[in-house]
């Protein structure tokens, strides 16, 4: 028996064969060509075909793992608009060269290009290049890429995988996936984690074609891969892989159970969704409401800006699912990630600390007018609150407020029925954090959401592969942050929320409750999960 290690990425424990998927680069030869513009046609007609293709893939994704996820093959579809990416691959066509060659050019151009800069976001869609230049190249050379043929499940190792690939995987085939590259926040990691796929990156396998075929074992709970194991060794696993499935069916007895501590404090917990389809799987999950509705995602796949009509349809229908729950709307949160070209006309040397979220709104107020006039249409449906993301300053709160109170008067005035509806504070900066007893009394709750709270605190920024061994999520300031908010939110007499990544972790459940932490809202496969945790704390 031979044992390896990798990086967990998401959990599970898998037990069956190795298939080494090795797609090396394909010999690209460079050809003369004298018919220029029948090579810029096979050109155009491959970038019609993978936008079609990534636009499948976004529906795919979306009803697999969400829409948060889906997002990355939006931003290939915009990577493959992109001008300058396919004026490079154009002029080297009518220098006279195939075109196949001629977009392996402008990868490694690019790739070059965005890996020199310091920007880390930007380093990472060195990535993203190479993803669709290759699905360019397939298609040029009528190629569908190297498929896995099994008749039984494995255990899939891989050198790296793109988010293309992963999301094109037959769940029912693979147990397990295993990278010897990548990183755990990765973008195939992240879709792995929305397929349920138990998977480690990193992996220390010297020699993965000597591992085809064989009996392996991978404990995605330890980063630990078993080669050809022990009989005992199997036993303990299938043991432990039992364990962990009768552990799946019994957080399903919790549905119908009310979220109480052992020393009777009650808590929410609520689901994180991205659009009105995702509403089943929270009520599926015996959610409490919607913590955090991403409503920004109406804006994505699209040339132009939701309507009014088209975001209150949307949010009536969320609250016609969700009767007499609280559903919280998160105002439009473009930017940094999250790129809508027809809103964001400049490039930005750091997106991240650029305009986003509210600073958007401020600059583009009709499109921020519009959200709030459909926000306040809904209200007559249910149980709606709206919060701002990105805010530093009580001046801020008090524009906002002032525009909502405008949008509801031109509302009243035009004969619409429009209830009240509370307005709260994202509190994911240490600035709003720093501030948040001035905040609490302008708001009628906060939100904290911890994924950028983290990222802006320690100035790392959590999808840079070379910094994991920085990035820690519970550091110290971290939570003297949520804690400090959490004392402020209560001074004022209002509740708070936790809506990021460091809600699911139960390992904080705890601690959360003992903050003071008034809801955690968590993405629906975690609702029983937190239930479990919060009941047993």
């Amino acid at each position: 028996m031979i044992k390896y290690h990798g990086k967990q990425v998401y959990e599970g424990i898998a037990i069956g064969k190795l298939y080494w998927h090795h797609h090396g680069k394909k010999d690209i030869k460079k050809r003369a060509v004298i018919d220029i513009a029948g090579e810029l046609e096979r050109l155009e007609y491959a970038v019609s075909t993978a936008d079609e293709q990534l636009r499948c893939l976004y529906e795919k994704t979306v009803k697999e793992a969400g829409e948060e996820q889906a997002l990355i093959f939006e931003i290939h579809r915009m990577m493959l608009e992109d001008a300058d990416y396919l004026n490079a691959i154009k002029e080297m066509i009518t220098e006279g060269v195939n075109a196949e060659y001629a977009v392996f050019s402008a990868e490694k151009q690019f790739v070059t290009l965005f890996a020199a800069m310091d920007d880390v976001y930007m380093k990472e869609r060195a990535v993203d290049i190479q993803d669709i230049s290759q699905r360019l190249i397939d298609l040029l050379s009528d190629s569908c890429g190297q498929e896995i043929h099994t008749t039984e499940p494995v255990v899939l190792l891989a050198e790296d995988i793109t988010p293309s690939e992963i999301i094109s995987l037959n769940r029912e085939q693979i147990l397990a996936l295993i990278t010897r590259k990548g990183s755990v926040n990765s973008h195939a990691a992240i879709l792995a984690k929305g397929k349920n796929l138990p998977m480690m990156v990193n992996a220390q396998i010297p020699n993965p074609v000597e591992l085809d075929g064989k009996l392996v074992i991978a404990d995605c709970f330890e980063g630990e891969i078993y080669v050809e194991p022990e009989k005992a060794v199997v036993l303990e696993m299938s043991r432990r892989k039992e364990l962990w499935n009768k552990k799946q069916q019994e957080l399903l007895r919790l549905k119908g159970k009310n979220n109480i501590t052992k020393d009777g404090r009650s808590i929410k917990i609520y689901a994180n969704i991205g659009n009105e389809k995702e509403v089943s799987d929270a009520i599926f999950a015996d959610a409490g409401g919607i913590g955090l509705f991403r409503s920004e995602y109406l804006y994505m796949d699209r040339t132009q800006p939701p309507s009014e009509e088209e975001q209150f349809q949307s949010y009536k229908s969320v609250l016609e699912q969700m009767p007499g729950k609280r559903v919280v709307i998160r105002t439009v949160d473009i930017g940094a990630d999250k790129q809508v070209p027809y809103l964001l006309n400049e490039t930005e040397q750091n997106p991240a600390l650029g305009c986003r979220g509210i600073r958007l709104c401020f600059e583009k107020p009709d499109i921020l007018m519009t959200q709030l006039r459909a926000i306040y249409r809904s209200s007559f449906y249910g149980n709606v609150a709206m919060m701002f993301p990105m805010v530093i300053s009580v001046e801020e709160v008090k524009i906002l407020k002032k525009m909502a109170k405008d949008a509801k008067e031109q509302l009243t005035e035009e004969g619409f029925e429009c209830n009240d509806v509370p307005i709260g504070i994202m509190i994911e900066t240490p600035a709003a954090a720093l501030l948040s007893e001035r905040l609490a009394k302008e708001a009628d709750f906060f939100s904290i959401g911890t994924n950028d709270l983290i990222q802006y605190t320690l100035a790392i920024d959590r999808q840079n592969s070379h910094m994991e061994d920085y990035y820690n999520e519970v550091h110290p300031a971290v939570l003297q942050l949520i804690e400090m908010t959490v004392q402020n939110a209560h001074k004022a007499g209002i509740e708070v929320s936790i809506c990021g990544e460091l809600a699911g972790d139960i390992m904080l459940t705890k601690q959360f409750i003992d903050m003071g932490v008034n809801e955690l809202s968590v993405p629906p496969v975690a609702v029983l999960k937190v239930r479990k945790a919060v009941i047993e704390s």
